[in-house]
Order: C-alpha cells, then sequence, then structure tokens
C-alpha cells in the first residue's frame, strides 16, 4: 500500500465500476444472483434512493440482520452512498440481544432476513414492536428512533414491514444528482459502521469504523494476498463480522475482486462455490477449513484454481494448515491477526512468508500500523521474546464506541495506543505470536499460567480433534487449570491418561486438575470460541459455585 484511499465506500465501488464495467463483482451460486460492477453499483444507487424516499438522512443508523444474502452487500454500499451508517447484527442474536442492539445504536431502520437456523426473525421482532402493522409511534418506547422495518426475506412480507422491492419503487422518483450531491458532501473520517463486539470477553460494544478505517485495511489485506481484478474470493465468513465485511468485502472492493458468497456456511455449499466458479482465494477460520478435509465428498471437487485466502480466527494446527497447501492448493495462504476496534487486521503474513512463519506466527506489523509489546502492568515497551500486551496505533483504529467514552478511553490511551487485551510476543524480525488473552491467564498459586501453552501441547496429541484450557475457582489456589477437549471420531481418552500426557511433557503447576470431553464449543456466529460461557459452565458442572464466591 503506497498511499492512503481518502474517498468513500460509496465512491470506490462507483471508481471500480467505471475502471472496469463488465467484470462480475459478485456471484451466488444458490440464487439467480450476478452482476457485473456496473450493474451492482447501478442497483445499490436505486436502493440508495430507496433509503432516502424513505426518510433515511446523513448519520442515521439503518442495522442489517441477516446471513450474507445480496441484500445485505447492497444494504451496506447503498448506506454508504448516502452518509448512513450501516449497523451489523450478529445472526445468531435473540431477541434481548436485538433489543440491546437496537437501542444503544438508535437505529433507525432495520433490513431483516425470515430466519436463521430455526430461529425465527420475524417473530422476535413482532415481539419487540407489538404494534407492528398498527401506528409505528407505539412500537416500543424503548426504541425510539426506529422508524421502519424493510423485509429482504422468503416469501410475503410480514403485515407492518416494507417489502425490499418497495426501496427500489419508491427512490425513482428521486434524482441521480440528489444521489451525487449528497454523495460529494461525505468525508472519509466519518463513521460507516458500526461493529458490535462478539460478545467474547462480555456486553457487546458498538465499534464505530470510517470509510478510511475499513477501505485502507482492506486494501493493505488484498495487497498482502496478491489480489487483483482476476481473483475470485468465495465468502462464506459472516457480512455482520469484519472479517466478513472487511478481509473480505473491502478487500474485493479495493481490487476489484469478484466476490462470490455462500449465504450459510456448509462444507458442500463452499465446496461447490469454489469448485464451479473457480475461485482464486477462500476466507474462513480452522474449522471450516477441516469440515472441508474431512469430509467424504472432498476428492469430487477441484481446487486447483485456489492459490490464496485467509485463516483467521483461531490458531491453526499446523497439520491442518499443511492439508490446506497440499489438498487445496492454497499455498499462499495467509494468516491475519486483529481486533474489531482495528477495523481489524494489524498484523498478517504475506504470500511469500514461509508455511512455518504463517503457522507458528501472526505475520508482521500492517503497512501504516504501528505495533508493539507492552507491560500490561508498567506500560514498559518489552523486547523481543518478552510476553506482554499487544497495542497497536494508526490509521486504522477505530474513532471509539459509541456513547461509551469511558470504555473508549480503557482501551486507547493518551497516546493514541490501542490496547487490544491480547498478550503476545514478537521476534527480531518483527513476527508476533499470540500467547493468549490477559484475562484467560490463570493465576495458580501466585504461578502465571497461560492456557495458549497447555492447548499447543494438546494439539499433539493424536487422539485430540480440539481444545480449550480454562481457569475455574479454586479456594486453596485461586484458580485452578481445566481442560475442555473434542476428541476425534473413534478415538478414546480417559482423564487420567490426558493428565499423565500433560504430566509427561509440561510443568507439574500446568497439568489440569479438570478434564471435561465434550462434543463442541460455545462459539459467536463468526466462529469463535466464548471462553468465559465455557467458563460458567465448568463452574456449574463441577460444582464449584463456592469457590467462584471466595476466589
Amino acid at each position: 500500500m503506497e498511499s492512503f484511499m481518502t474517498h468513500t465506500v460509496g465512491r470506490q465501488l462507483e471508481l471500480v465500476a467505471e475502471r472496469f464495467p463488465d467484470r462480475e463483482a459478485v456471484v451466488y451460486t444458490d440464487r439467480p444472483y450476478r452482476r457485473t460492477w456496473r450493474e451492482f453499483n447501478d442497483e445499490c444507487d436505486r436502493v440508495a434512493k430507496g433509503f432516502l424516499a424513505h426518510g433515511v438522512k446523513k448519520g442515521d443508523k439503518i442495522a442489517i440482520w441477516a446471513t450474507n444474502i445480496p441484500e445485505w452487500l447492497i444494504t451496506l454500499f447503498a448506506a454508504s452512498k448516502i452518509g448512513a451508517v450501516l449497523v451489523t447484527v450478529n445472526t445468531a442474536y435473540k431477541v434481548f440481544e436485538l433489543e440491546y442492539l437496537l437501542k444503544q445504536s438508535d437505529t433507525k431502520l432495520l433490513v431483516m432476513m425470515d430466519e436463521y437456523k430455526g430461529t425465527s426473525y420475524v417473530e422476535i421482532v413482532r415481539q419487540l414492536c407489538r404494534g407492528l402493522g398498527k401506528r409505528w409511534e407505539h412500537l416500543n418506547p424503548m426504541l425510539p428512533f426506529l422508524d421502519e422495518i424493510v423485509y429482504a426475506g422468503a416469501g410475503d412480507c410480514p403485515e407492518g414491514m416494507t417489502p425490499w422491492a418497495r426501496l427500489e419503487q419508491d427512490g425513482a422518483g428521486i434524482p441521480d444528482q440528489v444521489l451525487r450531491e449528497i454523495g460529494e458532501g461525505l468525508d472519509c473520517h466519518e463513521v460507516v459502521n458500526m461493529q458490535y463486539t462478539s460478545g467474547t470477553t462480555g456486553f457487546p460494544k458498538g465499534v464505530m469504523l470510517t470509510h478510511y478505517n475499513i477501505l485502507n485495511n482492506g486494501k493493505g489485506i488484498g495487497d498482502c494476498m496478491r489480489f487483483t481484478h482476476e481473483d475470485r474470493l468465495c465468502v462464506v465468513v459472516p457480512f455482520f463480522h469484519c472479517f466478513g465485511l472487511v478481509l473480505a468485502t473491502m478487500a474485493s472492493l479495493t481490487h476489484a475482486t469478484t466476490m462470490v458468497p455462500v449465504d450459510l456456511y456448509s462444507p458442500v455449499k463452499v465446496m461447490d462455490a469454489i469448485s464451479r466458479e473457480r475461485c482464486t482465494a477462500f476466507h474462513g477460520v480452522p474449522t471450516m477449513y477441516i469440515a472441508m478435509l474431512d469430509h467424504p465428498d472432498f476428492e469430487k471437487y477441484d481446487f486447483s484454481s485456489l492459490r490464496t485466502g485467509i485463516m483467521a480466527g483461531s490458531p491453526c494446527p499446523v497439520k491442518v494448515m499443511q492439508a490446506v497447501v497440499d489438498r487445496m492448493n492454497m499455498r499462499e495462504i495467509t494468516i491475519t491477526y486483529g481486533q474489531t476496534e482495528a477495523s481489524p487486521a494489524t498484523t498478517m503474513t504475506t504470500t511469500e512468508d514461509s508455511l512455518e512463519l504463517r503457522v507458528s506466527t501472526v505475520g508482521r506489523s500492517m503497512p501504516f500500523v504501528e505495533t508493539k509489546i507492552v507491560d500490561p502492568e508498567t506500560g514498559r515497551t518489552l523486547g523481543p521474546g518478552e510476553v506482554g500486551e499487544f497495542c497497536s496505533r494508526g490509521y486504522n483504529t477505530m474513532k471509539g464506541y459509541y456513547k461509551m467514552e469511558e470504555a473508549t478511553r480503557q482501551v486507547i490511551d493518551k497516546d493514541g495506543w490501542l490496547h487490544s487485551g491480547d498478550l503476545a510476543t514478537v521476534d527480531e524480525n518483527g513476527y508476533y505470536k499470540i500467547t493468549g488473552r490477559i484475562k484467560d491467564m490463570i493465576i495458580r498459586g501466585g504461578e502465571n499460567i497461560y492456557p495458549k501453552e497447555i492447548e499447543e501441547f494438546l494439539y499433539t496429541v493424536p487422539e485430540v480433534q480440539d481444545v480449550q484450557v480454562i481457569g475455574v475457582p479454586s479456594k486453596r489456589y485461586g484458580e485452578e487449570v481445566m481442560a475442555c477437549v473434542v476428541l476425534k471420531e473413534g478415538c478414546a481418552l480417559t482423564e487420567e491418561e490426558l493428565k499423565a500426557r500433560v504430566a509427561a511433557h509440561m510443568a507439574r503447576h500446568k497439568v489440569p486438575k479438570y478434564v471435561a470431553f465434550l462434543d463442541a464449543f460455545p462459539m459467536t456466529a463468526s466462529g469463535k470460541i466464548q471462553k468465559f460461557r465455557l467458563r460458567e459452565w465448568a463452574v456449574e458442572h463441577l460444582g464449584l459455585e463456592s469457590a467462584e464466591a471466595t476466589a
């Protein structure tokens, strides 16, 4: 990345449409939706005018609650063209979480689909808005800003909602010149997106990201993968998360790369999309890659077109990375690390880095992003090999948490450094390794124990498919180590056998006091394991409530 992009997301779409009008922008394999850049830009213009016709103004919040459907992307770009802020809603939310988000974000208009994995979004909204279909001002006094709900789901539009098609119809009366003038009056440093943190560490906060933040971060990410207009990226990671919105969508937009979205992850749907559309790139969390590699129909699909992509979200076992390179042809796959508050990427490997570096590190600093490791207690900058908190500073740092000034000050210090809460080290060549979270660190009888160290060893145990190490309360030591393990299919392992393996290779205080064999871990919709939920379960499962109170 030689210089910064200083225009808006909407303007970038227009520039790509002008330069590559007839190249494909968005292609779906499971529905009749295939658009060139010119067609896609024109469609976004029509919907943008529809939002204007429905009273949306600059600075208003438009929330989108849907999987990776075409209307999601159109809403993003249409909102960006009129200065509205897109509020992304986690697809796994239920009524309490949705009400909190709509209220905290001051959402004016909600775009939603019908249902997700058996959960009816329509019924949830009806619970929230008991006056739906009557007078809007009586919908819900707790949601004073919410004016309208646009239905982008299957089947007939529910009473009281606006059908998606009406946006384009009503926008036809808005002159193109009005849309152009609004676009010309926008600034790249204005907020374009509010991402609510996944909740792996507590209550969600609205991260305010600007056009400048996400466009330039997307540009840097695409550069690391050597993206061009010849590439085709299969996108199955959720759009509502930075992985989907920035690492995928913005990386594609800034390089005119074709997007091949899959609305919901399934190994077969993804493998079919990659094979049929000759995708050159794929983004996913390790579990997605594992599910495809282990699928009985894997050999029926053609992965010869694949070249690169991103694996992120959680550490990747070396065997999985090697299989992705050897069996999926992703010889230039990259690793990215970051956080929503940093738009999100702060470090990344490149296509030139060795496989060893792509497995054992999260790469070096992104261009124009400063990074360092500090002592969490003193703030002193640490040297190579020393464990401390990862901090970053640069163009990609969020504007702050929406209506949460104190929370913002807690993570961005007076010198502009964003504190990640992650423990890391850096080597002499500037490659970073993430060793865990500060809050995940287990303190047992005064000994600092980093769960990731024990997890890395347990990944080498042949019977172990996945593992999470957590701290649980102890009256005697303050905390004890617990290993939660998912075994490979057909494998058996006892609690004592697993403890013995650890004891043979690691210090005594790192041997788990407790072991639980589980079928799966609690996860966010974006694929992040929720350790705090695992810990809550463990405390109840082990009957440690009294120890919790005294720990």
